[in-house]
C-alpha cells in the first residue's frame, strides 16, 4: 500500500429493511449487506465508496443520507423499476433475522476506480443481471487490490442451490479473504461440514477463510490449512441484523491496519503471523457483538470499538 489513506471499494445492494418495532409495527431501516459493510468501514474512519443501485424515491434518499452520514461515498446507479429495493425482516424469539426480498439488481457495470481493498458480497454476487458485472469487476481487481468476499445464502431469492453455489465457488477462487457464516455454508454445501468447505476453499486461492458461528465464535482457515479458533463474545442479543456485515467491515479494517491491501495484499496476508490473524478475527467478533447488542444494523464507530476492545483498540497504520 502507499502512504496515502487506503481506499476501499464496496459493490452490492443497498436497500430498506422493513423491521417490526417493539410493538410489532413495521419500520423502515436502511440496510443491505454490502451497504452495512461500507457503513462499518465509514464509521471506523476508512475512505470507502459503495457502488450500488437506488430508486428515485423517498426510500432511496433515506438510504443515501444514512450512508453519507457515516462517511460513505455513494456511487449509485438507478434501479430499473425506479423503486428502492426492500427486505421484509422477521425476528424469531432469539432475535435471529430472516428476510423476504423485493430486490432490483440490474447493475450494468462497476467503475474502474483504483482501490486497496475491493469487497463484494451477498445477493449482488448471484442475482442476475447484475451478478455478471460483479464477477467481471472481481476478475479485473485480482492482483490489483485485496479482494474480499462475503457470500450470503438467500434461498427465498435463489431457491435453486446449484446456480448460486457455482457462482460462489468461482468468486472464492478469485478472492483473497472470504468471510462466511456456518449457516450459509450448510446451505451452499449441505454434504460437507462448514469447516471442511472452508478448508477446501482456502486451498483454492484465498489467503484466509473465516467461518462465523454466531455465539460460538469463529474459525479461521489459512492458505496453508492452519485452523485458528476464536471464542464467542458474551452479549445480550437485541437482534442479529447486520452482525455478519459488521464482522466483515471490522475484519477489513483490522487487515488494513496490519498493512494488508493493494497489489501486494495477497502476499502480505499470507505473511501475517497466526497471532496477527487471531487478533484481527477476534476484533471482528467483538465489533459484531456490539451490533447484535442493539436493534438493527448499527455498527460501532472507532471510539465504541475501542471501548469494546477494553480500551486498547485495533492496531493502526
Amino acid at each position: 500500500m502507499t502512504d496515502a489513506q487506503p481506499r476501499v471499494l464496496v459493490v452490492g445492494e443497498a436497500l430498506v429493511d422493513v423491521v417490526p418495532d417493539l410493538d410489532g409495527h413495521p419500520q423502515d431501516l436502511p440496510g443491505g449487506s454490502p451497504a452495512n459493510v461500507a457503513i462499518t468501514l465509514g464509521r471506523l474512519g476508512r475512505d470507502v465508496r459503495l457502488v450500488t443501485l437506488l430508486g428515485d424515491d423517498d426510500r432511496g434518499a433515506a438510504v443515501r443520507a444514512w450512508l453519507e452520514a457515516s462517511g460513505v461515498t455513494v456511487l449509485a446507479q438507478p434501479t430499473a423499476s425506479g423503486r428502492t429495493s426492500t427486505a421484509a425482516v422477521t425476528l424469531d424469539a432469539t432475535g435471529a433475522a430472516s428476510y423476504v426480498f423485493d430486490l432490483d439488481w440490474n447493475l450494468a457495470s462497476v467503475p474502474d476506480e483504483e482501490c486497496d481493498v475491493f469487497h463484494v458480497g451477498s445477493i449482488a454476487t448471484v442475482l442476475e443481471p447484475g451478478a455478471d458485472a460483479v464477477l467481471e469487476a472481481v476478475r479485473s481487481r485480482r492482483g490489483r487490490a485485496l479482494v474480499s468476499l462475503d457470500p450470503n445464502a438467500r434461498p427465498s431469492i435463489t431457491p435453486d442451490r446449484a446456480g448460486p453455489a457455482a457462482r460462489v465457488e468461482e468468486l472464492v477462487a478469485l478472492a483473497d479473504v472470504v468471510k462466511v457464516s456456518d449457516e450459509d455454508l450448510e446451505w451452499l454445501h449441505p454434504d460437507s461440514s462448514p469447516v471442511e468447505t472452508a478448508t477446501r476453499w482456502a486451498a483454492a486461492g484465498p489467503g484466509l477463510v473465516v467461518v462465523t458461528r454466531g455465539g460460538d465464535g469463529a474459525i479461521a482457515v489459512r492458505h496453508d490449512g492452519t485452523t485458528l479458533e476464536v471464542p464467542g463474545v458474551p452479549v445480550v442479543v437485541a437482534d442479529t441484523v447486520g452482525a455478519g456485515d459488521t464482522f466483515s467491515g471490522v475484519l477489513i479494517d483490522s487487515l488494513l491496519a496490519l498493512g494488508v491491501g493493494g497489489a501486494d495484499g495477497s502476499a502480505a496476508l499470507r505473511a501475517l503471523t497466526d497471532r496477527d490473524v487471531l487478533e484481527a478475527v477476534a476484533t471482528a467478533a467483538i465489533g459484531a457483538a456490539v451490533t447484535v447488542s442493539r436493534p438493527g444494523a448499527d455498527p460501532p464507530d472507532r471510539a465504541e470499538l475501542t471501548v469494546a476492545l477494553g480500551g486498547s483498540g485495533a492496531p493502526t497504520e
